[in-house]
């Protein structure tokens, strides 16, 4: 599985590079803040709403800490989207967040 730090990915939003994040958290995670224009589609609703998913962008999954995230990749990469897990999650996201 492909994986980039929290910082990694901050500096690509920083530098202007068009990236899709999705967020797996749950709901009352999510309304503490969240990575802007971040696509939110909690763990548990992933393989049912793929349909949501462009198969031809590749995307960033984030969760809390890396562990949802991780397991949103291999749901994700098996069905054939290109995905990177953002290792340490929204724990060591240090960016911009929208409540």
């Amino acid at each position: 599985m492909k994986e980039i730090t929290a910082k990694e990915l901050e500096k690509k939003i920083r530098d202007g590079e068009k990236v899709n994040i999705i967020d797996v958290r749950e709901n009352k995670e999510v309304a503490q803040g969240k990575i802007p224009d971040a696509q939110h589609i909690p763990l548990g609703q992933v393989q049912d709403r793929l349909d949501e998913i462009d198969k031809e962008q590749h995307h960033f999954i984030v969760c809390r800490s890396g562990g949802r995230s991780g397991k949103a990749c291999g749901i994700l990469s098996k069905r054939g989207y290109d995905v990177t897990n953002i290792a340490g999650g929204m724990l060591d996201w240090s960016g911009e967040i929208e409540k």
